[in-house]
Order: C-alpha cells, then sequence, then structure tokens
C-alpha cells in the first residue's frame, strides 16, 4: 500500500482550519452577535448575514478539501473514498445554496442532508482489510459520526435550543476524521 500523498495530507488538515476558522471568523464579524449553541452555521452564509461570503468561502473550500483528500486516500475501500467525494461535492453545494433572509430553502437543506449523510457514513465502507486504519477503527468512526448525526438530526427536528451546537460538534469530528484516517494510513 503506498502511502498517502502530501497533497492530500494538506487538504485534509485544512478542512478543520477553515470550517473552524470559517465559523469563528464568520460568527466574530455578525453585527448583533451570534449564538454558536442556538444558531447554525449556515446562518452565518444565509443571505440576510453580515458578510455571508466568509462562511460560504470556507464552506466551499471545505467540500474541495474533501474531494482531494478522498482521491489520495489509497488505504481506504474505493466505495468510501467515492463517499467522502460525494460528501465534498455536496458541501460544495451548500455553499452554492444559501438559506434566504428568512425561513428554509428546500435544495439547502437537501444539499445539507446529503452532505452530513456521507460524511457520516464514508468510513463505514471505507475499511479494507490489511490496510491502516483497521476495519474496528473505521467501523468506530462511522459509529461515532452516526452517533454524532443522530443527536443533530433529532435537534433540527424538534427545532432543539442546542442546534448550532450538535451541528458544530458533528461538523467539526466530520471535518476532522479524514485527517486522523491520513495519519493513521501514513503511520503503516
Amino acid at each position: 500500500m503506498r502511502l498517502v500523498p502530501w497533497w492530500a495530507v494538506l487538504s485534509s488538515a485544512c478542512a478543520p482550519v477553515l470550517l473552524i476558522g470559517g465559523w469563528q471568523l464568520a460568527a466574530a464579524r455578525q453585527r448583533g452577535g451570534f449564538d454558536p449553541v442556538r444558531q447554525t452555521i449556515s446562518a452565518l452564509a444565509a443571505r440576510g448575514a453580515t458578510e455571508p461570503w466568509i462562511m460560504t468561502t470556507a464552506l466551499a473550500g471545505v467540500g474541495v478539501c474533501h474531494m482531494i483528500t478522498a482521491a489520495g486516500l489509497a488505504s481506504a475501500a474505493v466505495p468510501g473514498r467515492v463517499l467522502l467525494a460525494v460528501g465534498g461535492v455536496a458541501t460544495v453545494s451548500l455553499a452554492a445554496l444559501p438559506l434566504p433572509v428568512t425561513g428554509d430553502s428546500p435544495a439547502h437543506v437537501a444539499a445539507a442532508a446529503i452532505a452530513f449523510s456521507a460524511l457520516s457514513l464514508w468510513p463505514a465502507l471505507a475499511a479494507r482489510r490489511g490496510a491502516q486504519p483497521g476495519p474496528a477503527v473505521w467501523c468506530s468512526a462511522a459509529t461515532g459520526l452516526l452517533g454524532l448525526l443522530s443527536w443533530f438530526g433529532l435537534d433540527y427536528v424538534v427545532e432543539g435550543p442546542r442546534i448550532g451546537l450538535s451541528e458544530r460538534v458533528l461538523a467539526g469530528a466530520q471535518a476532522l476524521w479524514p485527517l486522523a484516517a491520513v495519519f493513521l494510513a501514513r503511520r503503516r
């Protein structure tokens, strides 16, 4: 099994930096304040946000990073890599489909559902015998991500007061797992 190329290492490291840095910077720039526990990441890129380009650019960058990482993570099985790339494409689509000033957008919600689902499921399809990380690690990652997805999904359905928190924990974990997988693959 060949090592993960440097460009995939770089892309996997950039994804969490772009995502977390993007939501921190965009939240700090919001006039009137921003509550990261109660408000979603999408609100930072919505049409009514202050400087929505910050979070839009960050989301697009994260999506591209996921696609690049998927191309370079040869130790992962192809179905998992494809699903990681699908999550990247859906994240770029999410950036291109901002929320309106008020309410939801069906296209935005669909892109978010595809992105969150693909980025939670890809580790389950990435396990390959004899490769690093091993199948137990991949399955544990998928289980954890699916648990976080369930938490966020429940908060979304019931309009919970901590929807922003559950989304950030989920999105952060989804951005960090490819980096962990790359480092585990390079460890071999």
